[in-house]
C-alpha cells in the first residue's frame, strides 16, 4: 500500500517549513538537535500494534518515519498544511513499506480532519512556537477533541526557556518566528494550555539544550470517563 494526500483547502497562511525545503531536515538537526529529541520523543510515545497515530504538523515525516520503523502494524495520520512538505514525507514514508495517510490543514482542524478517525495518540513537534497564542489553545483543544477517552498527546517544541543562556539562545528563534508568536512558549505557556482545554497529567517529560534554546517534551492524558478502565500508552 502506499501513502494517500487527502484535502485539498487553499490553506497558505502558514510559516514555512524553511527558506529552501531542502533545508528543513538539515535545520533541524544542527539548530534544534532533532537527532537528539527525536529518539526520546519515540520512546516517549511507545507505538504499539495496532495504535492510531496522528503527527500534526508532520512536517516532512521524520517522526512518523521512525514511528513506522518502531513498529508494526500501525495507523499513521500526518496533517500539515504544506503541499510540497507533504510530498516529501510521503517519499519518505515509502522507503519505509508503511502506509500513511496524509491531510492537509493546520492544528485547529485536527478534530475535523479526522473525523471518523478516533486516534490513541496525537503528537506535534516544532509547531506551537511559530504561532498566535489563540492558535495555540484552538490547536490543543482540537486535539483533545480526536483522541479517543484515555488517548495520550506528546508535543515536542520549544518551552520555557529557565537559564539565560538558554533565553540568549532562543532569540535565535525569536528573530525568525516572531516574539508575539514564540514569548507565552518561552514562559512556558504550553502546559497551562494543555490543562486548559482539558488534558490531565500534564508532564514535561524532558528538556533538551540546543543551539537555539531549550525544547521540552510533553506528555498529557485525555482523561477516561470516570469509572472506566485506563488506556495504555
Amino acid at each position: 500500500m502506499r501513502s494517500r494526500i487527502s484535502g485539498a483547502e487553499d490553506a497558505k497562511d502558514y510559516v514555512p517549513a524553511a527558506p529552501q525545503l531542502w533545508m528543513y531536515d538539515f535545520l533541524s538537526a544542527v539548530l534544534a538537535r532533532a537527532y537528539h529529541w527525536r529518539p526520546l520523543l519515540l520512546r516517549q510515545i511507545d507505538p504499539r500494534p495496532g495504535d492510531r497515530i496522528a503527527d500534526v504538523g508532520c512536517g516532512t515525516g521524520t517522526q512518523l518515519a521512525l514511528l513506522a520503523r518502531a513498529c508494526k502494524p500501525l495507523t499513521l495520520i500526518g496533517i500539515d498544511p504544506d503541499p510540497p512538505v507533504i510530498e516529501r514525507a510521503v517519499r519518505k514514508l515509502a522507503r519505509t513499506g508503511v502506509p500513511a495517510l496524509f491531510l492537509r490543514g493546520y492544528a485547529r482542524d485536527t478534530e475535523r480532519l479526522l473525523g471518523g478517525r478516533p486516534v490513541d495518540k496525537v503528537l506535534s513537534s516544532l509547531v506551537f512556537h511559530q504561532v498566535p497564542l489563540e492558535e495555540k489553545r484552538a490547536g490543543l483543544a482540537s486535539m483533545h477533541a480526536a483522541l479517543v477517552p484515555g488517548g495520550t498527546l506528546h508535543v515536542a517544541d520549544y518551552g520555557l526557556q529557565r537559564t539565560p543562556k538558554m533565553r540568549r539562545r532562543f532569540r535565535i528563534v525569536q528573530k525568525g518566528d516572531g516574539f508575539e508568536n514564540t514569548e507565552p512558549n518561552a514562559r512556558g505557556v504550553l502546559p497551562e494550555l494543555m490543562i486548559s482545554v482539558g488534558f490531565r497529567d500534564v508532564q514535561e517529560a524532558h528538556v533538551v539544550e540546543t543551539p537555539t534554546g531549550s525544547i521540552s517534551i510533553y506528555r498529557a492524558l485525555r482523561a477516561e470517563p470516570e469509572g472506566s478502565r485506563p488506556r495504555r500508552g
